[in-house]
């Protein structure tokens, strides 16, 4: 009898999840690729700021310069482009890189191998993607500790079961238990393998960025990949005013084969960058604008995206600080620079220097994700899983920022105004001093009205105490684990899969494994 008791237990408990999942999703999750945005940009600067802004970059690129290093094609475009070249100093009068980026795509589709989840880039559209680049992952069962290819496989697999993540990312984290110049293989394999969304490939070389396009075209087909974005890169400056060979080839790979460069400056305010809001977004901008216009040097009409990463600093103890108002509000300005370039934009991200998934950590993660909502981002790279100053990938974290995902879905909706919405039957039913619970308005639409968390806690503070008093993060660990359990491959086709094995055990053959 208990056992039946039992089983009856765990089948309405099961359906009521089911239920409030399918609530939750409704017509704002589940098959939505991506976000088109209904309310609008916050411009924060008047036109006479911006000018300023721009003038200052147009200084900063005419009378100090930017060096490219180890890379004779970048100089020799910058030459042929009427740069001034001295040494590996370019110096750039004002216009030249406007009058170069005219070529660039406003928005663009990155296609995936599931058709249905290509996702546009630019315009008014908002694509969430997983956190990107951490060493460190971490839980509430195990710690902190090294990432594996199996961390970044179960990344992947959490990126793919929610609805309300739009892209399968990048380096999720580091799985240091591959080598280092083989790794990128084993990465791009697990984009492919476990997810059916858009993707990135390797940018820490050149060679890698090739190999990455390589296994696209696979999956893809060559002609195809010729003609389309299926594969994005995220190649950083090595700020202040520094392009190194690593990130020019690899971004000028990108663009040789049509294919995006996300392209982003890393200002740490007062160590790469001035601790005035003001002046490093005059260097972000001509950081940036020096690198998108080095991928239509490269191949004009190539994609690509002007990225952003402002941050601040202790200064009292010079250490990283992420998440704080200074960069999110340094975002707003960057949005409006963006748009004046007609660029897609990425910019912020879920950005937290907690070192768990706590208060702290969301207070922090939500300034800088509603920045990059208001700013007009299209592309948000670190959307989920950011903790520890982007040292630490969060099992915890991820579920927690993927929630908040799933609430700015309905928050970029916005509020739609028509006879369903405007209810006037339902005050003609309910009349003065009744309540709308049960009247025939909210029963047609309790189901979509609202947007309902996975992991929130709204119960009674005696239901939620008799229950365990699980806090957020407690509530999260139990939500990843029973999502890798329910987790399902998308289908791949069997002789693609067969051609990206071979590709991979070929190319792992022919080098000996290096670590560093």
């Amino acid at each position: 009898m208990a056992m039946v008791e039992e089983s009856r237990t765990r089948r309405e408990r099961s359906g009521r999840q089911a239920r409030r999942e399918q609530r939750s999703h409704g017509e704002r999750g589940l098959g939505r690729p991506y976000i088109v945005r209904n309310i609008p940009t916050y411009d924060i600067l008047s036109e006479e700021n911006l000018v300023r802004i721009e003038a200052a970059a147009d200084r900063i690129l005419a009378e100090i310069g930017i060096e490219f290093r180890d890379d004779p094609v970048a100089l020799d475009h910058w030459r042929r482009a009427g740069a001034r070249v001295d040494g590996v100093l370019v110096r750039f009068e004002p216009g030249l890189l406007r009058a170069v980026l005219k070529t660039a795509p406003a928005s663009f589709t990155q296609h995936a191998r599931n058709p249905a989840k290509s996702v546009e880039i630019g315009g008014r559209s908002v694509v969430f993607s997983p956190a990107y680049g951490s060493p460190f992952v971490m839980d509430l069962d195990r710690g902190r500790r090294y990432g594996t290819i199996e961390d970044f496989e179960n990344f992947i697999k959490l990126a793919q079961a929610s609805p309300w993540l739009h892209h399968s990312g990048g380096t999720i984290c580091e799985p240091v238990d591959v080598p280092v110049n083989k790794r990128h293989l084993d990465m791009v394999y697990a984009h492919i393998r476990y997810s059916d969304r858009p993707f990135m490939g390797s940018v820490t070389a050149e060679s890698r960025a090739e190999e990455s396009i390589a296994m696209a075209r696979i999956v893809f087909g060559e002609r195809f990949t010729d003609e389309n974005c299926v594969i994005l890169g995220n190649v950083n400056v090595n700020s202040p005013l520094v392009w190194d060979a690593t990130m020019t080839t690899a971004l000028r790979a990108y663009a040789r084969a049509n294919q995006a460069a996300v392209v982003v400056p890393f200002i740490l305010g007062g160590a790469m960058g001035p601790v005035t809001n003001a002046g490093a977004i005059a260097q972000s901008l001509a950081e940036t604008m020096a690198g998108c216009a080095l991928t239509q040097l490269e191949r004009p009409g190539a994609p690509v995206i002007f990225g952003n990463f402002l941050s601040s600093m202790s200064l009292r103890s010079g250490s990283p600080t992420f998440g704080t108002p200074e960069p999110a509000i340094g975002s707003m300005v960057i949005g409006q620079l963006a748009r004046r370039l007609n660029l897609p934009l990425r910019c912020s991200g879920s950005f937290t220097t907690s070192k768990l998934p706590d208060g702290q950590a969301m207070n922090e993660s939500t300034m800088s994700m509603l920045a990059a909502v208001h700013c007009g981002a299209n592309f948000i790279l670190h959307s989920a899983g950011f903790l520890d100053g982007l040292l630490s990938m969060s099992y915890e974290k991820f579920v927690m920022d993927a929630d908040f995902c799933g609430a700015l879905h309905s928050y970029l909706d916005g509020v739609k105004v028509d006879d369903n919405q405007l209810a006037l039957d339902a005050f003609r039913e309910v009349g003065p001093g009744s309540h709308f619970f049960g009247c025939a308005h909210t029963m047609a639409n309790y189901e979509t009205a609202f947007w309902d968390s996975a992991i929130a806690d709204n119960e009674p503070f005696e239901k939620w105490e008799a229950a365990g008093s699980a806090d957020a993060a407690t509530r999260a660990n139990a939500k990843w684990k029973q999502m890798l359990a329910d987790y399902e491959a998308p289908p791949l086709d069997e002789g693609i899969d067969e051609a990206l094995k071979d590709f991979i055990a070929r190319r792992k053959a022919a080098v000996e494994d290096a670590w560093y």
